[in-house]
């Protein structure tokens, strides 16, 4: 009570207290009176004196007193405290997805080869290649490996020893699964034919070809004709069945070819390039048909629709662009990808589109809706190839295979 006392001359009369005069000329002098008496006022509950008298404040201060009285100190989250409400449900789950080999017996993970008694490939996977009843991968290794997509555990059925030397970074196999080919780091290409799922050299291209002189590559449907992309942008078209001849060549501007397609019917054929361009030929005139906008970046990727009337295209710019083949025309975008696109895939329907990208995300669209419907991450590791496997029953799945150097199987979720 003794400071408040000593205290209530100033409060109570200002305009007679001799230190009043001083104020407008000293704001000092009333900053230190605040800071020395204001804490000590606040707690012998001195306010109603105060805030009766607020109209003989000087100007200079009277527009701060209010928000200088509701100040009330924060308290501050810790680090620790942040740390753990941003950690909150993201630790790593349990894996439940489990069953054993039938082979060794080994508990493994239900949708990836068995690391005990398969081993995938010693390097990263590039490429992937299905038939009705078998997968077939290339990697930077010289063998190619073929496993059966009949039985539930994907058992190796065969191996290509020494295919390429320099290993394999494409195939592309034909609808009716009896022809696949393969192309090297070293610019070899080479046939393959299926002898009741048995697979034995058919036949080579020798053309001179450098390395990386041919690049991504794609069969027709019925193995005949095999379109390859090249450094320079030129397009060639070899007949398997006619002595492995070239028989065509399309010209374009001249960027590095990074992606083929040729359509289900075989009328089309589409490329995708480095500087962003996509080209659709007429291959019954042999022709260009359209020059594609849309895409400014390197496209890694292109895909036609089973029914031939849509195309896919996507690469660099993380976008999927989806394109009416007949009209030449963007019909969509499929924004959702935060990393470059590698592979792109359509289901058998049309009714869904695959896609993998560097950043190891495995991603399912639904063309209907435009739209991402499920993401599957098995790995932060690049997925270099993305396959929809043949359709058994009413059930679909697919495979991804990349830099983690397995193969990964996934299947459609069922309720019942």
């Amino acid at each position: 009570m003794t400071l408040r006392l000593a205290l209530s001359p100033i409060i109570s009369s200002p305009l007679r207290h001799p230190v009043y005069s001083q104020l407008h000329t000293s704001p000092a002098l009333y900053t230190h009176l605040y800071t020395q008496y204001a804490p000590r006022i606040l707690s012998f509950g001195v306010l109603p004196s105060i805030a009766l008298r607020l109209g003989a404040l000087p100007p200079f201060l009277s527009d701060l007193w209010d928000s200088l009285l509701r100040a009330v100190p924060k308290k501050k989250t810790s680090h620790r405290k942040k740390r753990q409400r941003f950690l909150a449900g993201k630790a790593l789950k349990d894996v439940t997805s489990l069953n054993k080999c039938s082979a060794c017996g080994n508990v493994k993970r239900a949708h990836l080869l068995c690391p005990y008694c398969v081993q995938a490939h010693i390097t990263d996977i590039f490429s992937l290649a299905v038939t009705p009843h078998q997968i077939i991968s290339g990697s930077g290794s010289s063998d190619i490996k073929i496993y059966s997509t009949i039985e539930p555990d994907f058992p190796l059925e065969q191996t290509l020893d020494a295919a390429h030397k320099l290993g394999v970074h494409h195939l592309a196999a034909s609808k009716d699964g009896l022809h696949f080919a393969s192309t090297g780091f070293a610019g070899d290409v080479k046939f393959w034919r299926s002898d009741e799922g048995h697979w034995t050299k058919e036949g080579d291209i020798v053309d001179g070809n450098k390395a990386g002189e041919v690049w991504a590559i794609a069969f027709s449907a019925e193995g005949q004709y095999l379109a390859a992309t090249s450094v320079d942008g030129r397009i060639n078209v070899w007949d398997n069945m006619g002595g492995c001849k070239k028989i065509r060549e399309f010209e374009t501007k001249g960027s590095f070819g990074m992606a083929i397609d040729l359509s289900a019917d075989g009328r089309y054929t589409a490329s995708g390039h480095e500087n962003g361009g996509v080209y659709i030929f007429n291959n019954d005139t042999g022709r260009l048909l359209h020059s594609l906008p849309g895409l400014i970046k390197a496209v890694r990727a292109v895909a036609f629709s089973p029914a031939g009337k849509l195309l896919a295209a996507a690469g660099d710019a993380r976008v999927i662009a989806l394109y009416d083949v007949a009209a030449g025309e963007q019909v969509a975008n499929l924004s959702g990808h935060g990393a470059w696109i590698f592979s792109l895939d359509w289901s058998d329907t049309g009714e869904f589109l695959l896609s993998g990208a560097y950043d190891g995300k495995a991603k399912v669209w639904s063309i209907e809706r435009r739209e991402c419907v499920a993401t599957h991450t098995e790995t932060d590791k690049t997925l270099w190839s993305v396959k929809w496997l043949p359709k058994t029953g009413r059930n679909e799945g697919f495979a991804t295979a990349g830099a983690n150097r397995s193969i990964s199987f996934y299947r459609e979720a069922t309720g019942g």
